[in-house]
């Protein structure tokens, strides 16, 4: 330790060249640190004294900054430590009071703060000045000066200190503002930097890893860790983490309410620890594996107004977190929401391609995109197997040299397809000249963020050799069935022609259903003949202008017997003067003998059936309700499709499933409709309408 001086320059030159000296000094260096420490040892130099501290205040007397020399010696002292003197201890009287002080006996004065090594036994009693560092009016700090021999300072140690004291106090005061300007370029530079970083990929991992690596560089501490919130569970878990211990801490969970991360995502806002205490709780998650947790400073993690995660910052290599690390954090934080949510909407997006090519490749159909012009520009293994081409291949080709596109259906440009499919029967033509009958739907989308078309060209060769069968056994009941049916007929005319009368009662019972039954299946025969004739969209055969009231009637007598066999009423309800039609006459009796006999069939024992007709505009209108089970609505329209059989009133599939389909296309063929409505009370309508006949 330095001789002390106890005498001071007793020439006012001398005191103005030392001021001097000391203002030049004070003024060289902007570096808060740096003015500090000259400032503390300008006073122990020029005044004498064991030690001496300074305490910089902040504009709303917050402690922000301090400095401490023994002797020759800077000594590590926080910020945190001083804070007891500056709001219990001498200083703290003088940042009260604004006035400087001068104790000659530091045991006798209650104003000064006893430590250990203030006791008499240990160093015993001091002397101590403590002045105030004021510039422009404003407070900005207190200085301190310690003799360890109790009266070592008079009045002229005090009026040197508070000189001093004087050139100090605007040293400090831009010192300590180019420390916060400092600070507050790190804090951009480090926002603009992350941001410039976060955005460089968009995949999960590295942007964990480019988040992490810029809070451990922005806020220089040893461990960083980024935590998101398990939305099941809402658990904070640590998805990656950099720095000391940080693979030990990837995959920790912290419980929702536990420790400083679950209490920031409550709230929504950061905290920061600068000394990790035993009464701070933390999370087992929080305490460094292999390492104490000294401190730590945590930010949310927001996206859309939500807090998503923490950011998470582990003991600062400087010991204390900078004054602006929170808000450094929580900047990063702010710029980490918007980037974590961007590659997880990246991740979704490739998930969703990724799905879509896997079902893309591995469908059972041939698919082909092709661009609005029909250019090809993808294709699925399927298609390169039924083209006999390979996928190369197809791209250099276009839609039309693959499948015989139907250009009314799609338009020249196909500009007729939408996003709605657009469907019709093609054929696919291989590389070695074989077809293939398909069904084809093209519909519009978007892909790799361009629109397109995409052409799914379904097989259907089975279902054309189906087709084939089927007309094939309708050629078979054509032929093979109606001579012997006509044969049949003959011969039971001819019975009732060679039954003596006296066994006529007996027998014309029989006979009449035998003629019934004949004429049934005579019926069932002419339906799935009409019925394929009708899909082919072939003509239909003779028409003639008839009433609709005999057929009508001719309909009633057809049925008459199986409606008295369950002791039915059929009633008629029609307009007294209904316009004719120009139709298929057996072909529209066998609709309305259609319609009856699943009335008669559905409707139980001792029911009523109506049959109903009126004129409606250019149409005649004609319904047959039933007091049956009814039809659900989800059926309605599924019940004209061929071979679609509904339940009967015991709950088994009855019929064919050609009549209905029979009938809708029979009626659609002379230019009606028909469809079905629920009754009144209970059971079905059936409506449908025929043009009036046009007079000539």
């Amino acid at each position: 330790m330095k001789g002390i001086d106890t005498q001071m320059p007793q020439n006012q030159r001398a005191v103005l060249e030392l001021l001097y000296r000391v203002s030049r000094e004070f003024a060289s260096a902007l570096e808060l640190k740096t003015v500090l420490t000259r400032v503390l040892f300008a006073a122990i130099n020029n005044v004498g004294g064991e030690r001496a501290s300074v305490v910089v205040m902040d504009d709303h007397g917050r402690a922000v900054e301090s400095a401490v020399v023994y002797g020759n010696q800077l000594r590590e002292v926080t910020t945190i430590q001083l804070r007891e003197t500056v709001e219990r201890g001498l200083a703290g009287w003088v940042v009260r009071s604004r006035q400087a002080v001068l104790l000659p006996d530091t045991s006798k004065d209650p104003r000064w703060l006893r430590r250990e090594d203030d006791a008499v036994e240990r160093s015993g009693a001091k002397t101590a000045i403590c002045v105030p560092l004021l510039a422009r009016e404003k407070l900005v700090g207190v200085l301190t000066l310690v003799h360890p021999v109790p009266k070592a300072y008079g009045e002229e140690h005090l009026s040197l200190m508070q000189a001093i004291a004087d050139q100090a106090g605007v040293a400090i005061l831009n010192a300590r503002l180019f420390s916060e300007s400092q600070r507050q370029a790190r804090v951009m530079t480090a926002l603009a930097e992350g941001a410039v970083s976060m955005t460089t990929s968009l995949h999960m991992d590295e942007v964990f890893e480019s988040i992490l690596n810029q809070t451990q560089h922005a806020l220089q501490v040893e461990t960083a860790a980024l935590g998101l919130v398990d939305k099941s569970s809402g658990e904070i878990v640590f998805r990656a983490a950099t720095g000391k211990y940080s693979e030990k801490l990837v995959g920790r969970r912290i419980q929702a309410r536990e420790g400083i991360a679950s209490k920031v995502v409550r709230e929504g806002r950061g905290a920061s620890v600068q000394s990790v205490t035993p009464d701070v709780c933390l999370a087992q998650a929080e305490q460094l594996p292999g390492e104490t947790t000294r401190a730590l400073s945590c930010a949310p993690i927001h996206v859309q107004g939500k807090v998503i995660g923490v950011l998470e910052a582990f003991n600062p290599i400087n010991k204390v977190f900078d004054p602006d690390s929170l808000l450094t954090l929580t900047g990063l934080g702010g710029l980490a929401g918007s980037t974590i949510q961007n590659a997880q909407l990246f991740e979704s997006l490739d998930a969703a391609q990724q799905r879509y090519r896997d079902l893309f490749e591995d469908s059972i159909d041939p698919i082909v995109l092709t661009d609005l012009r029909g250019n090809i520009f993808e294709a699925n293994r399927q298609a390169a197997i039924f083209s006999g081409r390979t996928a190369e291949a197809l791209r250099q080709t276009g839609i039309e040299q693959v499948h015989e596109v139907n250009f009314e259906k799609t338009g020249q440009d196909f500009e007729k397809i939408g996003d709605s499919a657009v469907v019709y029967e093609s054929t696919l033509y291989d590389q070695a000249g074989g077809a293939h009958p398909v069904q084809v739907y093209a519909r519009k989308v978007v892909f790799d963020g361009a629109p397109s078309i995409q052409w799914i060209l379904r097989d259907i060769a089975e279902r054309k050799e189906l087709d084939a069968l089927r007309e094939d056994l309708s050629a078979m009941i054509y032929h093979d069935l109606r001579s012997p049916l006509s044969n049949v007929l003959s011969s039971v005319e001819m019975l009732a022609t060679v039954i003596p009368d006296a066994e006529k009662e007996t027998s014309d019972s029989v006979l009449r259903i035998a003629h019934h039954s004949i004429d049934r299946i005579q019926r069932l025969i002419s339906s799935l003949l009409d019925l394929n004739r009708l899909e082919q969209n072939q003509p239909l055969g003779e028409r003639l202008i008839v009433s609709i009231p005999i057929l009508i009637g001719e309909a009633i007598e057809a049925v008459k017997p199986a409606a008295e066999g369950r002791e039915q009423v059929l009633e008629v309800r029609q307009d007294e003067h209904i316009p004719a039609v120009f139709v298929d006459v057996d072909m529209i009796r066998r609709v309305l003998i259609n319609l009856l006999e699943n009335a008669v069939k559905y409707t139980p024992p001792e029911g009523h059936n109506r049959i109903s007709a009126r004129a409606d505009g250019e149409f005649v209108r004609i319904s047959m309700e039933d007091n049956g089970p009814g039809i659900p609505e989800s059926d309605r329209e599924r019940v004209f499709d061929k071979f679609m059989r509904l339940k009967n009133g015991q709950g088994n599939p009855g019929g064919l499933g050609v009549g209905l389909a029979f009938c809708k296309l029979a009626v659609q063929g002379h230019g009606g409709n028909i469809w079905v409505e629920s009754a009144p009370e209970k059971g079905s309508v059936f409506v449908f309408t025929l043009p009036v006949a046009k007079e000539e």
